[in-house]
């Protein structure tokens, strides 16, 4: 594929006004419903291949979720793209002031490895509701996945219109350095700047969805039990590779020990005694992320868990207890 006609192309269609038609918009939501449901049974294989994500966990966590926003798109296309009254200045009477929503054009979203359906198509969806030509950049990462997105998008759409890019650092920075329009990325912190610094180039508008820190503070008042069950399932969903999932948790010294004995139950009621025993249990991605998590592991400090499977790159829910702030687990260098 060569990524300069790619976009080229994308601009002379976009340019033909085909996009800002909302009936073009609408039937294009409803292909790609379509054709997600069609592609389904492929797109759970692939998670499963790549993050060992069970049927169930692939469609909460990424299938559902996207269909779910393609609904709720085509249900307020029409209110999202009609024209909005706004109040008119003194100093300029008589006239009419409103917003009418315009499209930018051509699009680039880049998403990231840990949701890597997810991430890469409810983008998509808001960047097809409004009017613009799309370019889908998947993680390398999940490279099972990257390819059922290429092939189903190729199966329902021209490449004119919507198209997906395959492969790694060398793809991304050939697509960085071209004229966008806008840039969706999803991803770390150092690769958001180098978005952001070559976008700049163009003036092009940026999204920027980074990860950070996630603390959860837990004091005497919280009911413990409910709690330590909701804390329990947003780490471990998708086994804690989750930008939001709760990070580190702050707990009151007098309900400590408590708390501590609800977590408990409920990892084991979720996962059992040992969770890479769990024909359900969620991966590391690959090798490097796993090596990488592993080497934060206090051995010292774990109270429960801290074992792993080298061969299925599986790591146990663990428990670590007296954690400081210059402890690699708090601030790990990425």
């Amino acid at each position: 594929m060569n990524i300069e006609t790619t976009i080229a192309n994308q601009r002379t269609f976009y340019q033909s006004n085909q996009t800002k038609d909302i009936a073009y918009r609408k039937q294009a939501l409803r292909t790609l419903r379509k054709a997600i449901r069609n592609y389904q049974k492929a797109i759970e294989e692939a998670l499963y291949k790549d993050l060992h994500k069970s049927s169930t966990e692939a469609f909460m966590s990424e299938i559902g979720l996207v269909l779910e926003e393609l609904t709720f798109q085509l249900r307020h296309i029409d209110d999202f793209s009609k024209p909005s009254r706004r109040k008119t200045p003194l100093v300029h009477f008589p006239s009419v002031s409103f917003v009418v929503p315009q499209p930018y054009g051509v699009v680039l979203i880049m998403a990231p490895w840990n949701y890597p359906f997810q991430l890469c198509l409810e983008p998509t969806i808001g960047a097809i509701a409004a009017g613009n030509t799309v370019v889908i950049k998947p993680s390398a990462y999940a490279p099972h996945t990257a390819h059922v997105i290429k092939e189903m998008i190729e199966a329902y759409f021209p490449s004119e219109y919507i198209t997906v890019v395959e492969g790694g650092r060398e793809e991304n920075l050939q697509l960085l350095n071209q004229h966008f329009d806008y840039i969706f990325f999803t991803g770390s912190v150092t690769v958001g700047k180098e978005v952001m610094a070559k976008a700049a180039k163009h003036l092009t508008p940026v999204t920027l969805e980074l990860g950070g820190k996630s603390p959860c503070v837990v004091e005497k008042s919280a009911k413990l039990n409910l709690t330590a069950k909701r804390i329990a399932f947003g780490k471990l969903l998708n086994c804690g590779q989750t930008c939001v999932a709760p990070d580190y948790i702050l707990v009151e010294r007098s309900v400590k020990d408590e708390f501590w004995g609800y977590l408990k139950k409920w990892i084991v009621k979720m996962y059992g005694e040992n969770a890479t025993e769990n024909g359900d249990y969620v991966k590391i991605i690959n090798q490097k992320h796993f090596d990488r998590v592993c080497g934060l592991i206090d051995q010292k400090k774990v109270v429960f868990g801290g074992k792993w499977n080298e061969e299925t790159m599986q790591i146990q829910p663990t428990i670590m207890d007296n954690v400081v702030a210059g402890d690699a687990i708090i601030f790990p260098s990425l």
